[in-house]
């Protein structure tokens, strides 16, 4: 046999054993077997349901939602390396939410989700000083540091849609919103002129979408070989590299200025690397670690919030009617408050409009993961052996008139009306959370940047209905999301047309 051959054969051989080794993985979650599945559940058949789930999850979701909210609230669905588990209704929820972290672990089901261990590097997840500033120090300081935020909304929008333009200019508005999310984010965790830097920008955007694309290809192969897959794969190395080289002047003046006045130092930038150095331990107060977490906070802060402004944007296109009242609030707002945090607060019906855009436009059909560590029995007896992966369907909870009142229909201002029959009720609040409206997650392990987001997103669409009338070229006809297996993204390639506003 000649060299060709022995290839051909070795090739034929390598993929008869992976293809063994994925049935294995099938055959070994047969504890399973008590959960309802939607699709061929056979070791093989199971793949036709696989290739279902990557060409259209949210139907297949949607079916077993429909099937099970109302005998027991529980299904499986099969993904590439695993089944998963798919827990439905907010009594399930609120149970999910109580179990403790040893027994359901988020952090364990994001380290397979992304496969931290080569995206990210476990040290951020098992030193996650960053979560912490993010909860406490970027949230308590956002009304201080607010003048920054919107005078990066300012310039990024300037340069992104010129003011002195006349007449209709179109924007491939997905791109666009990705780097003016990068710009205002990262003048309050790095500054000017940092955040202005188109060698900076493109690191943080390209790590960001590096990070799901090669979590998704390492989970595409057996367990066995994600050491292998995942060196072969990984950026994560060269990343840091390229931040910390951008990086070096401002945090290595930072950290000689803080050996020189240790608590002295009264005049420190007021910025997310100044409290990365405040909190982190001597182990982790160095170049090298901060790098690593300005690229994990990049990653949290363009991946969900650049797609969820662009799908809000692209609803007030298609219903450019709007843009009036949301205009009119603004306008108001401002005139008496000033671009601030305080005015943010008092946008009731912009809160209200990107808050009902997160609900019928998801990013994810699971924004709540867990990783059983030890086999769970939940209280309608459903047995969850260790080391399956749990998650809550969120759209179909969202389009679902028992909860949310002609649930198929936008309505813009579904949640400001509420609020103004119901009260100031903190659950109609678009950072807030509860057992029926999830897509910041919910409970102890909600996104913690939750509040700077809606402070952002609203400040940003603010901005755009006072200076630019938004339309669709073709009226009302808005382009599709991008669906892969449970991730939503904005149509890509979807245009928006913006035509500056002259003053009255």
């Amino acid at each position: 046999m000649d060299s060709a051959g022995l290839f051909v054969y070795g090739l034929a051989v390598a993929v008869v054993a992976l293809l063994l080794i994925f049935i294995y993985d099938r055959c070994r979650f047969s504890e399973l077997d008590a959960i309802p599945v939607i699709g061929p559940s056979g070791a093989v058949s199971s793949w036709l349901g696989v290739v279902r789930f990557i060409k259209d999850a949210p139907a297949m979701v949607q079916e077993g939602y429909q099937k099970m909210k109302h005998k027991g609230g529980m299904f499986r669905v099969p993904l590439i390396d695993r089944w998963v588990v798919v827990l439905t209704g907010p009594r399930l929820i609120e149970e999910l939410r109580k179990v403790p972290e040893d027994e359901l672990s988020f952090d364990h089901a994001m380290r397979d989700l992304l496969q931290v261990k080569y995206t990210f590097g476990i040290d951020a997840q098992e030193y996650p000083y960053h979560v912490q500033v993010t909860r406490n120090h970027l949230s308590r300081n956002l009304q201080t540091l607010f003048p920054d935020v919107y005078d990066e909304i300012n310039h990024a929008f300037s340069t992104i849609i010129p003011l002195d333009q006349d007449g209709w200019t179109k924007v491939r508005i997905y791109p666009e919103i990705m780097k003016a999310m990068c710009r205002v984010s990262n003048r309050l965790f790095v500054g000017l002129p940092l955040c202005r830097s188109p060698e900076f920008e493109a690191l943080q955007q390209q790590f960001a979408l590096q990070v799901v694309l090669r979590a998704t290809l390492v989970n595409c192969f057996p367990k066995f070989a994600h050491p292998i897959i995942g060196r072969l794969l990984t950026n994560t190395p060269s990343s840091i590299r390229r931040c910390m080289a951008l990086l070096e002047p401002i945090v290595q003046e930072r950290l000689q200025t803080l050996n020189q006045f240790k608590d002295e130092w009264n005049a420190q930038p007021n910025d997310m690397i100044s409290w990365l150095i405040d909190v982190s331990d001597n182990e982790h107060r160095n170049l090298r670690s901060i790098c690593l977490r300005i690229l994990v906070l990049n990653f949290a802060a363009l991946h969900t919030s650049a797609q969820s402004f662009t799908h809000a944007l692209l609803n007030l296109a298609t219903y450019p009617q709007y843009c009036t009242p949301l205009r009119e609030e603004a306008s108001a707002v401002i005139n008496q408050d000033g671009w601030t945090k305080t005015a943010t607060t008092k946008l009731i019906k912009m809160d209200s409009f990107l808050k009902e855009s997160q609900r019928f436009n998801s990013t994810t059909l699971f924004p709540m993961m867990r990783k059983a560590m030890r086999q769970f029995v939940f209280s309608n007896g459903t047995v969850i052996p260790s080391g399956t992966h749990v998650v809550v369907a969120s759209l179909p909870m969202h389009l679902d008139d028992e909860y949310f009142e002609s649930a198929s229909e936008f309505q813009p201002f579904r949640f400001s009306q509420r609020r103004e029959d119901d009260g100031k009720d903190p659950q109609i609040l678009l950072a807030s959370t509860s057992a029926s409206y999830i897509p910041f997650g919910y409970g102890h392990h909600a996104c913690p940047g939750r509040f700077f987001a809606s402070s952002v997103m609203k400040a940003m669409m603010a901005y755009l209905v006072l200076n630019y009338d938004i339309k669709l070229e073709k009226e009302g006809e808005r382009p599709p999301d991008e669906w892969f297996m449970m991730n939503c993204s904005p149509n890509r390639k979807a245009e928006v047309m913006f035509r500056r506003r002259r003053p009255t």
